[in-house]
């Protein structure tokens, strides 16, 4: 739920005295209460820096429609040319490098875009889109393209902020672990918010740090769902967790299928393209190939990938990521024309699809700009949590700067029966996700080390049982 400084970390300073043992969840509070407020001031810098990054990112999408329209849009004309004839003004333009990819205008007033990769001065990862107006072949201008969803400059731009601070592979460190704590803050909030009593999570006629709080976990408990979400989704795409989560999709029948592009037999018929790109393939050509695909039914948008070598076939993949998603692939030979293989969206197992829409509903184009307005208003839920919870830290005003370590004894209170299997849980998330055990295991160590200071100094603690 929240981010910060747990709003509850001076509670466990009093001095309890139980008449009789503690039952249901109820020992395992002052752990929660515990971990909650060491991730809060811990890791809620890392998150800070994710829901400002992830805000802006949000509205990347629109600002690209806006800053970039001369480029994406043109007038509409009566009829458009063929795709070989778009793609011949494009490398007329731009020689330059190898066609990797062509996306055939999607809509009456938006461009085609010719995707070459191998371009001088163009990130290896990245490819050079040349915009062309279907209508009149000429070449609108060129971007660099980063991504499936076709991000241009400002929003790759936002994006890589937003994933390792253009950093490189050191700084997804920063991302993967807010995401690897995000859902145990957003879990382990509402447990601790809703167990206080109803006249204490008031706020209308409080002030001080109670409201504070009051407005700090109700905004929380609304938006912790969102949280939990985005930080399943968002560890798809980490380092070390999202390896992890790839191989278990995996071995549990649940990976994305791809189409075959293996001409096989028809290899030999010296159809195929060579890797100089699109414009250069013998055989059927663009416009047939992609009258193959529309009759398989692959309607806009779509994306037209070249033979990679003479072995290889034509694939027409669809590349719409929004309700209802379009991802259907076709193989065509380039010599004959033939389907070789057909993918359907529809076919993909239910894992797959799963996470096609959570990274694309992350992303903020599964539902467009609906989307894009929910991710924004979690993105400033985030912030405004985490800044209320420093507050409540600023406003607490007393006890050391990390609070109180958990009880002594308070381990003790746990019940095998819920404490044996909880630590079971716990080490296996925690090799899963090491940028959730291993910060999990210095923040035990450092408890441990405090509480024994605060032990031998004498401090009141609790009683051990």
């Amino acid at each position: 739920m929240t981010t910060a400084p747990s709003p509850h970390a001076d509670e466990a300073t009093q001095p309890a005295a139980p008449t009789a043992p503690p039952r249901g969840w109820a020992p395992l509070r002052p752990l929660i209460l515990r971990l909650h407020f060491y991730a809060g001031v811990l890791v809620a810098p890392f998150l800070l820096v994710a829901a400002v990054t992830g805000l802006l990112y949000a509205g990347s999408f629109q600002a690209e429609k806006i800053v970039y329209a001369d480029e994406l849009t043109v007038s509409v004309g009566d009829t458009k040319l063929p795709v070989s004839r778009q793609v011949a003004a494009a490398r007329e333009a731009h020689p330059e490098g190898t066609v990797t990819a062509v996306r055939p205008s999607p809509a009456a007033d938006a461009t085609t875009r010719v995707l070459l990769s191998g371009v001088p001065g163009v990130d290896p990862d990245h490819t050079l889109a040349v915009f062309v107006d279907p209508y009149t072949a000429k070449v609108e201008g060129a971007l660099e393209q980063y991504g499936a969803t076709g991000a241009l400059p400002l929003r790759t731009w936002i994006d890589e902020l937003h994933r390792d601070l253009h950093l490189g592979e050191t700084g997804r460190l920063y991302s993967e672990l807010a995401a690897s704590w995000l859902w145990v803050i957003a879990a382990g909030g509402p447990v601790l918010w809703f167990s206080r009593r109803r006249a204490l999570r008031k706020v209308r006629g409080t002030s001080g740090r109670r409201r504070t709080l009051g407005l700090h976990g109700t905004v929380g408990a609304w938006a912790a769902a969102g949280f939990l979400f985005l930080s399943a989704t968002g560890l798809t795409w980490s380092a070390y967790a999202g390896a992890n989560i790839d191989e278990l999709r995996t071995s549990l029948g649940g990976a994305t299928p791809t189409v075959s592009s293996a001409v096989g037999e028809h290899a030999e018929h010296g159809g195929a393209a060579p890797s100089g790109g699109a414009q250069a393939a013998p055989g059927v050509g663009l416009d047939k190939v992609l009258a193959a695909a529309r009759a398989e039914g692959l309607t806009d948008p779509v994306e037209i990938q070249p033979p990679a070598d003479a072995s290889s076939a034509y694939v027409v993949k669809q590349v719409q990521r929004s309700w209802p998603e379009k991802q259907d692939a076709v193989a065509i030979d380039p010599a004959s024309g033939e389907v070789l293989d057909v993918v359907r969206f529809a076919d993909y197992p239910v894992l797959a699809k799963l996470t096609r829409w959570g990274i694309d509903l992350h992303s903020g184009v599964l539902f467009g700009l609906a989307n894009q307005i929910a991710l924004m208003l979690l993105a400033l839920s985030l912030i405004v949590l985490i800044l209320w919870g420093y507050r409540m830290w600023w406003q607490r005003g007393r006890g050391s700067a990390f609070g109180r370590p958990i009880p002594r004894g308070a381990w003790a209170e746990v019940p095998p029966q819920i404490l044996v299997p909880l630590l079971a849980a716990v080490a296996v998330v925690g090799y899963f996700v090491p940028l959730l055990g291993i910060p999990l295991a210095a923040f035990l160590a450092v408890d441990i080390v405090l509480g024994e200071i605060a032990h031998r100094r004498g401090r009141r603690t609790y009683a051990a049982k």
